[in-house]
């Protein structure tokens, strides 16, 4: 890795370390180790790096830098920092944690039944280590890989991980970086993905000392809610780019991770050719790395482009796009919710719902509404596996004013049924942690900053609310959870202690039947689905999609969403792969139904 500290080795043996930092800035930079008083000076070298080998640093060794005029700052490529952000930087030994996972070829994508997870709240620990003992669950679940919210140290004790300040650095509040790769290792053992979500659009408001000594990284003509964007097109932008291809290479190789599913990329401002994410994409795929690797984005502006397949079926670039589409539409025909974006998925004859199903995107160049621009691209030539659908996320979920799960909004039989609609859709599933019992527990948007940071984040948390209708009264607004309490974060924490209650242990049972379905009768067919489906439309929540495979075997999901019975449907020849609610044999189904057939 060109960042960074790195051990240099003689005869297999640990030979002193190499610090090398990129710091166009400053004419000088030192290093200072912890426990001596000196400080040594790295040798500049061209286009801005400064290096410096010595003998008296090992695995270990905590350092810092030291900038022209006095400050302190750790090491931006740092590989963990065990007293968090601004505290100094420890040198760790990539090869020091003794794999067990040679064999481990992971798994292709259409295999893929997802799980995300927040690792701090997964368990009571909120550990690496304690999220090893719930591995064995999420294997009698069904699920087949992990993807874990963001791990880049943050400020604070807590946080949701998108406010990353050191990206190379697993956050200490979890563990140490050994603890994560045993975790990784441990998934493996158990025939488990585990993904990682990554951010590349903005760094976190506290932590991040580059703007000191590499200005470059920045680029103030582009502005993102976060302030000046990323340089990833401007003069310096190649170290930039290089940072974070390596970032991204980083965590595939030292940490043997299967994918990478890149956060919020519609707010990577990007004018350059080839453009950052086609860069990365290529160099992640260059790399003959020993098992499959999957790339996966979040992109609210649904560009099918970065979706694109070759004449094998194989992902070019990214494997696939989360689909708030489908969650949209699914969301507003159980909760009925017409707010904010809701507002544009609320007025369906069933078309929506029929084209997020058999499409994937709804909106594929048109316009949302009167008040909303065009969006997406035309995605029929791809195939399902090019999105991932949900109906909880951490964003879904934690984003609402009290973080309440769907559960506590919606009709069980609503609820069921649209579990039923995208776990037995062709599109790559994906749960939220304790989805699968009906956990109660809400996900609410936590995190620790300092006090004066604190308050601007309570504040605009509230505001943010003004505009929805239950929240225009200011008192109403400050019942709204402060992020900064430590209860709000403890609240979240999953309840395992009530998963043998007959109620969630059922539900666990309901779920582990319709995974246990999917896997043995829809995966198999999903890598002979090379293009979009089929639908038709019939009346609002209503609609039926089939997919056809090259060999002929159709997979048809009938769908009623709405609270009474809905007539046109055709009854499709094959064999009933699962039914929820009721239908009729005159081609009707019952309110919140959905029917799910294979033919051939």
């Amino acid at each position: 890795m060109p960042f960074g500290a790195q051990l240099v080795r003689a005869d297999s043996e640990a030979d002193g370390v190499r610090f090398r930092l990129w710091a166009p800035r400053c004419q000088r930079i030192d290093l200072l180790l912890d426990g001596t008083d000196r400080r040594l000076a790295l040798r500049p070298e061209p286009d801005g790096w400064h290096v410096l080998t010595i003998a008296q640093a090992g695995a270990g060794s905590r350092y810092r830098y030291a900038l022209p005029d006095g400050t302190l700052v750790p090491d931006p490529a740092s590989r963990f920092q065990p007293d968090d952000v601004h505290g100094p930087s420890e040198v760790i030994d990539p090869r020091a944690y003794h794999w067990r996972d040679q064999d481990w070829r992971g798994r292709p994508w259409h295999e893929a039944i997802l799980y995300e997870l927040h690792v701090g709240t997964f368990t009571p620990a909120g550990t690496f280590r304690a999220a090893i003992e719930r591995l064995a669950h999420l294997v009698a679940l069904g699920v087949t890989g992990l993807e874990l919210m963001p791990l880049a140290d943050f400020p604070g004790r807590r946080n949701w991980g998108y406010d990353g300040a050191l990206p190379f650095a697993p956050d200490c509040s979890y563990g140490r970086p050994e603890d994560l790769k045993a975790l990784i290792d441990a998934a493996h053992a158990h025939g488990l993905m585990v993904l990682l979500d990554v951010v590349y659009n903005h760094f976190g408001p506290d932590g991040n000392y580059l703007s000191l000594y590499a200005p470059q990284f920045f680029n103030a003509q582009h502005h993102t809610p976060w302030g000046a964007a990323i340089n990833y097109d401007a003069a310096g932008s190649r170290g930039v780019r290089e940072f974070f291809i390596h970032n991204a290479l980083y965590w595939l190789q030292e940490y043997h991770f299967d994918g990478l599913r890149l956060d919020a990329v519609h707010a990577i401002i990007d004018d350059s050719r080839p453009a950052f994410l086609e860069e990365l994409a290529r160099r992640v795929r260059s790399h003959a790395l020993p098992r499959a690797v999957h790339l996966v984005l979040e992109n609210e502006r649904n560009e099918a482009r970065w979706l694109a397949r070759d004449a094998t079926g194989r992902a070019l670039l990214y494997d696939a796009q989360w689909n708030d589409d489908v969650h949209h539409v699914l969301h507003v025909a159980a909760s009925g919710e017409s707010e904010g974006y809701y507002a544009c998925y609320g007025s369906d004859d069933g078309t929506q719902l029929g084209r997020a199903l058999s499409h994937g995107f709804v909106f594929q160049g048109e316009p949302m509404g009167a008040d909303w621009p065009a969006r997406g691209e035309a995605c029929s030539h791809l195939p399902p596996t090019a999105f991932v659908s949900f109906i909880q996320n951490h964003d879904q979920t934690g984003n609402r004013a009290f973080g309440e799960r769907l559960g506590a909004l919606i009709a069980p039989a609503a609820l069921r049924a649209v579990t039923a609609v995208y776990l037995l859709a062709p599109q790559i599933p994906m749960l939220f942690m304790g989805e699968e019992w009906q956990s109660t527990r809400a996900f609410q948007f936590f995190c620790d900053f300092g006090a004066e940071l604190a308050e601007n984040v309570r504040r605009g948390r509230r505001a943010q609310f003004a505009r929805f209708a239950a929240f225009r009264d200011a008192a109403a607004r400050e019942r709204i959870p402060d992020p900064q309490a430590e209860s709000t974060f403890l609240a979240s924490k999953l309840d395992w202690e009530h998963l043998a209650e007959p109620h969630h242990a059922a539900t666990l049972r309901w779920y582990q039947a319709l995974l246990a379905v999917r896997a043995r009768h829809i995966v198999p067919l999903l890598a002979r689905l090379t293009h979009a489906g089929e639908y038709h439309a019939l009346g609002r929540g209503a609609a039926s999609a089939r997919w056809r495979t090259d060999g002929g075997t159709e997979l048809t999901l009938a769908v009623n969403l709405r609270g009474q019975v809905t007539a046109g449907f055709i009854d499709v020849p094959g064999r009933l792969l699962w039914q929820q609610g009721s239908a009729s044999a005159t081609g009707s189904l019952g309110p919140w139904s959905v029917r799910c057939c294979l033919r051939g």
